[in-house]
């Protein structure tokens, strides 16, 4: 069971049968009342998002998924195919249920997808990735005394601003759940 301090973002709870993600969480003080925790929670089977204020003395059940370890093959269409690393089972499953973070997906990369009855529910990326640029401008020699970004294409398809030393071919990380630039590969 999780007391409230532990509700923080990215935390999978259960309420009444139903799996959710914890996508924001504020503690509030209320002066005599006690402590509470406002979080903003996600239902992993229809994507709602819900508001849940949760007292000092309530407990929050965790959920109970499944986390095979799967490795991403290819996309084909609207749909993504992963292959079980245990198993070696193959499992096709709809870009719209992988979210946002399905762009940060190369071929080969291992992650965890979260089942549920026995059903995929989503998908638990790293917090970054290193991928490589295939297009850039060019930095104009000079103009690296600001901290000016630029528009680059990544490998999968996906934009970002990155520095204007990067270039073509570079491989960058970026953090896979804002799309923001982190660092160089050394």
């Amino acid at each position: 069971m999780y007391g409230i301090n532990e509700l923080t973002k990215g935390v999978l709870i259960e309420i009444d049968g139903v799996p959710y993600r914890i996508t924001e969480n504020q503690h509030v003080s209320m002066g005599r009342g006690g402590a509470q925790m406002r979080t903003k929670i996600k239902n992993l089977l229809t994507g709602a998002v819900t508001e849940r204020t949760w007292r000092a003395a309530e407990k929050a059940t965790p959920a109970e998924l499944e986390r095979p370890k799967m490795q991403y093959l290819y996309s084909e269409g609207n749909d993504m195919h992963f292959m079980d690393t245990d198993t070696y089972e193959q499992v096709q499953v709809s870009m719209d249920i992988l979210g946002d973070q399905a762009k940060y997906l190369t071929e080969g990369a291992i992650v965890q997808l979260f089942k549920f009855n026995d059903k995929i529910i989503g998908i638990d990326m790293p917090n970054s990735v290193f991928l490589k640029i295939t297009y850039t401008e060019p930095g104009v020699k000079g103009d690296s005394a600001t901290g000016s970004l630029k528009d680059a294409t990544l490998e999968t398809g996906v934009n970002a601003l990155v520095p204007l030393f990067i270039k073509e071919g570079d491989e960058v990380k970026v953090d896979t759940r804002t799309g923001a630039y982190l660092e160089r590969k050394k």
